[in-house]
């Protein structure tokens, strides 16, 4: 963690105190309503106590009903909720207001991309955390309407019209 402009640095600060304290406030709501803390937690990092920066935190034992589970953080925060089934995980997965990015992790491409086609997000990635800029990008349900990017995005600044005679 650092400046960002160091090509060693791959999590750089927060954008604005508003959203470092946001999150803080995920933090402390996952550690109120009983999730186990892994790792992180509130505060800065030590050393970085200037700036926006929030320690990675991980959470397990998190439940669906929690906030951490159902709401978009913004932040290094993962919520580790548990599954039986690829069904209960798909479940599980698209039992949010929003609906933004997906991740699955596989083995077998076939499994992944089955779930991949099930998941309520606008953009979901197999086995990485690669951007392509050249993908659409936008988000479902709560995450926002419309698409950047590729054909979609250019669609976006079209404005169509019918003449009927």
């Amino acid at each position: 963690m650092g400046d960002p402009r160091n090509k060693d640095v791959t999590l750089g600060p927060l954008a604005s105190i508003k959203q470092y304290k946001r999150v803080q406030e995920y933090i402390k709501s996952g550690i109120e309503e009983g999730a186990e803390l892994v790792i992180g937690g509130e505060g800065h990092p030590s050393g970085l106590e200037d700036g926006n920066f929030v320690k990675p935190t991980v959470f397990a034992n998190v439940t669906r009903d929690m906030r951490i589970a159902k709401e978009e953080i913004f932040g290094p925060v993962l919520s580790i909720l548990t599954y039986k089934t690829e069904a209960e995980a798909i479940e599980i997965a698209n039992d949010t207001e929003f609906g933004l990015i997906a991740y699955v992790s596989s083995a077998d491409p076939e499994p992944a991309n089955r779930v991949a086609r099930k998941l309520a997000a606008g953009r979901v990635l197999i086995n990485t955390i690669g951007h392509d800029p050249f993908a659409p990008f936008g988000g479902f349900k709560q995450s926002g309407i419309g698409r950047e990017g590729g054909i979609f995005g250019l669609q976006e600044y079209l404005e169509p019209k019918a003449i009927i005679s």
